[in-house]
């Protein structure tokens, strides 16, 4: 059983349906409500967050923490948000005439 907060740092995180997600690479604490935010899971598998960057899973998602890190929920896959078109200034257009 953990003890202390600093003990999850390195587990392994699973989904419910037993894919490794990643590890553990920090935890994220809300000291003004001397809580647990979340985890922040570092090198995930690229099948579930595309180009395997690092994620933030809030606790409510965790479903146990023993030697290992298993989450009631996760989504199927994570991917990255694509920057918006730059719009381009209209050309001068020369209408014939």
């Amino acid at each position: 059983m953990l003890e202390e907060v600093s003990e999850m740092i390195g587990l392994q995180v699973y989904t419910n349906g037993g894919i490794f997600l990643g590890n553990v690479g920090n935890v994220i604490v809300d000291v003004a409500a001397s809580n647990i935010d979340g985890l922040f899971v570092t090198d995930t598998n690229p099948l579930l967050v595309e180009d395997s960057k690092s994620v933030a899973v809030p606790y409510r998602w965790i479903q146990s923490i023993g030697d290992i890190v298993i989450l009631g929920y996760f989504p199927k896959r994570v991917a990255l948000r694509k920057p918006a078109p730059e719009q381009k200034p209209e050309e001068n257009k020369v209408l014939p005439g």
